[in-house]
């Protein structure tokens, strides 16, 4: 059985390493004997077929001994020290990364698969090594899946399409991506492949006669252009027909441009003298063109690709390459080890891996939690892709759908951090404007601006998403760390107005018993509702030297509006300046600002600890949203008029809607208002009623 394996490596590895890889087998048929697969077939059978796809990209030494023993760590007694030990540290590293993380207990399924993800993507990044093995790992185990349960199949099959396909496909390995795809297809959709394939079947018979005539017509067409070229014809992917009639609500009969055609010339100049034959044999369709030799795909990927009306108006892809683009469109990354020549594409390539790599690292450092960092990878592994200008002409790949906010994160972190507003060809956009193909763009940045939590509603990139909800992540926490000092300070000063401070050794015995690093996070943990500031008061009082036996509510916590996220104003009342108020403090939001005549506050005053006195400071500047219904006679220039009053009044007006009155002769105009405070809406209020065509003002609350 590993004999095919010894005799492939044999071809392009020196006997002293074959003769290695000879041991590495032994040890691993030794540490797998007695372990059987699901198909019946010895353990072992799968590593062995795990290396042989490796010998197939030319992988070193040191890359196909870690396929070999890819799984003793997960499945036998072996350990690291051992493997490295008889094998080397590296190899042990490689093994090390590709092993999942079994041992250790997780919530959920999803988590162990997050953190497995999460754990292997991070070797990937010290080792590209670590995911060509898993992905011939996991291609073995598509190939052999037939043996598994329905559900276990599926659950394999769609991890395959959603994570290790879009990999395959970002490391450009192109043959790899399409066999994992169909085989996914196979597996998850069981029933719709067979009837595609037969499908396919029946329409190959019928059109084999078409796709020769339109063979020998490319041919004809290029040596008489006197081009030296080797044409092929071939036919798409089952799950690819599938997705275009998904995408375009096609039924199979109406998929025509099922078969694709491959020119492969000398050189460059020969592809776009062959991209002008051709189009001279048969029309192109307008807006079908791509040139990813003048702008390369992020994954190294470079073509031609042209569609044309072929004969009886069937549609015609093609594509036109290099043999140097040919290798790398079909080994991507691997083609490094596989043609070892040091040009520009293959350097170009290796530095475009490296440069996603790192993407990955930052992404992982920013992401909280693994299914967060997963969620992110996904997002990340985009097939579709618009290219860009940068204001000096540098040319950036985005996923399709990206918007300006993605453009600023892609260029750096801080001008994504600090963009207020874009430019595209010259022109200002709003930050959530979709990138088209081509389009030069200009951040514009504050030194004083950041993130807003609205953009993860619009952006696409996992760099973007990551960073966008580290910065709020730690935003939230400074901000609550700073409410969260101030209520317990005032909570000590209502039950000990003599304790001018609070010993150390108190402290550090509060630490230890509410298992807190430092007291930031107490402070935090005060501030995110949490924890209560009186009861931690009271512990620490009691702690130290204080006797902590007041019952004493804490004075009032006193509002300035720009306590930012660790605060909130309770949309059922919406408070504004001017409302006598009170607090609620709410587990995981923090402090919960309400009007006294709320009816939420009267439904919720069983629990008086979570209760605190809050008082609106004198010197806020902040802004408050307000809502205003307007009862208005249906006259002419009634809208102008009350929107002037406004104005005149130093307000603006966040959110308008007109509904219909009772009567045709009345409607109503609800107003969302930014007003400073109860006597600026008092202010607003009396020039509304001086309107002759405004019949009643009232605030809504809720």
């Amino acid at each position: 059985m590993p004999e095919t394996l010894f005799r492939d490596a044999a071809t392009y590895l020196r006997p002293e390493d074959v003769a290695q890889l000879e041991s590495a087998y032994r040890f691993s048929a030794l540490a797998h004997e007695g372990q059987f697969r699901k198909t019946g077939d010895p353990y072992v059978s799968h590593p062995v077929a795990v290396a042989k796809i490796l010998t197939q990209w030319h992988l070193d030494p040191q890359a196909l001994i870690a396929a070999l023993l890819h799984d003793v760590m997960e499945d036998t007694t072996v350990t690291k020290a051992e493997i490295a030990e008889r094998f080397g540290r590296m190899v042990a590293e490689l093994v090390d990364g590709v092993s999942k993380l079994d041992r250790i207990e997780f919530e959920s399924h999803e988590q162990a698969q997050a953190e497995n993800f999460r754990k292997m993507v991070l070797a990937m990044t010290r080792d590209v090594r670590v995911i060509l093995i898993k992905l011939a790992d996991r291609l073995h185990n598509m190939r052999t899946l037939d043996a598994m349960q329905a559900k276990k199949r599926a659950r394999i099959a769609r991890e395959t399409l959603d994570i290790y396909a879009p990999i395959a496909n970002r490391l450009g390995l192109n043959a790899l991506y399409q066999e994992l795809q169909e085989l996914s297809f196979r597996h998850l959709y069981p029933v719709r492949y067979r009837v595609l394939h037969k499908a396919l079947l029946a329409a190959r018979g019928n059109r084999r006669e078409v796709v020769d005539r339109i063979l020998d017509a490319i041919r004809n067409k290029l040596a008489g252009s006197h081009i030296e070229a080797v044409v092929t014809g071939r036919e798409k992917n089952l799950f690819s027909i599938y997705s275009k009639m998904q995408d375009k609500h096609l039924s199979f009969s109406q998929v025509f441009d099922i078969y694709g055609f491959r020119v492969v010339v000398r050189d460059v100049p020969a592809c776009y003298l062959a991209l002008g034959a051709l189009h001279g044999l048969y029309k192109p369709i307008p807006g079908k063109f791509k040139d990813y030799i003048a702008i390369a795909k992020a994954n190294g990927y470079q073509s031609l690709h042209t569609t044309l009306f072929g004969p009886f108006g069937m549609p015609l892809e093609v594509q036109i390459r290099t043999q140097e683009m040919h290798k790398i469109a079909e080994a991507g990354v691997a083609s490094h080890w596989l043609y070892k020549q040091s040009d520009t594409e293959l350097n170009d390539l290796q530095q475009k891996t490296h440069q996603w790599l790192q993407s990955l690292i930052e992404m992982q450092s920013q992401s909280g939690s693994s299914i967060e960092f997963l969620e992110h990878l996904k997002v990340d592994l985009f097939p579709d892709e618009v290219y860009v200008f940068t204001p000096k002409g540098l040319i950036l790949s985005l996923p399709r759908g990206s918007t300006c906010v993605d453009f600023a994160y892609a260029v750096h972190t801080d001008i994504g951090n600090r963009c207020v507003a874009a430019k595209i060809n010259q022109e200002l956009v709003p930050l959530r404007t979709e990138l088209k193909n081509g389009d030069r763009i200009e951040i514009i940045t504050a030194a004083h601006a950041k993130p807003n939590p609205a953009w993860l509603n619009y952006v696409v990139t996992g760099k973007a998403r990551s960073h966008i909800r580290h910065f709020l992540k730690t935003m939230q926490y400074e901000e609550s760390s700073q409410l969260g000092e101030r209520l317990l300070n005032q909570a000590i000063a209502a039950l000990q107005p003599t304790a001018e401070t609070i010993e150390d050794s108190a402290w550090d015995k509060l630490l230890r018993d509410v298992g807190s690093a430092t007291r930031e996070e107490v402070f935090a943990d005060i501030g995110l509702g949490k924890q209560l500031a009186i009861v931690v008061a009271r512990r620490l009082l009691t702690l130290g030297e204080g006797d902590g036996n007041s019952n004493r509510l804490p004075g009032s916590v006193m509002i300035r509006g720009s306590e930012g996220m660790a605060l909130q104003y309770a949309r059922c009342c919406n408070p504004i300046p001017g409302d006598p108020i009170i607090g609620y403090v709410k587990k995981g939001q923090g402090l919960v600002v309400h009007t006294h005549d709320c009816p939420i506050v009267r439904k919720m005053r069983g629990d008086p600890d979570k209760w605190l006195d809050v008082e609106w400071a004198t010197d806020g500047k902040k802004l408050f949203a307000v809502n205003l219904r307007l009862v208005v006679s249906n006259e002419l220039g009634t809208l102008a008029r009350v929107a002037a009053e406004i104005a005149d009044a130093d307000s603006n007006v966040d959110n308008l809607s007109i509904e219909p009155g009772d009567s045709s002769a009345y409607s109503n105009m609800l107003f969302t208002l930014q007003v400073h405070n109860r006597l600026h809406l008092a202010q607003i209020m009396r020039g509304l009623r001086r309107i002759p065509a405004v019949i009643r003002v009232t605030r809504l609350k809720g």
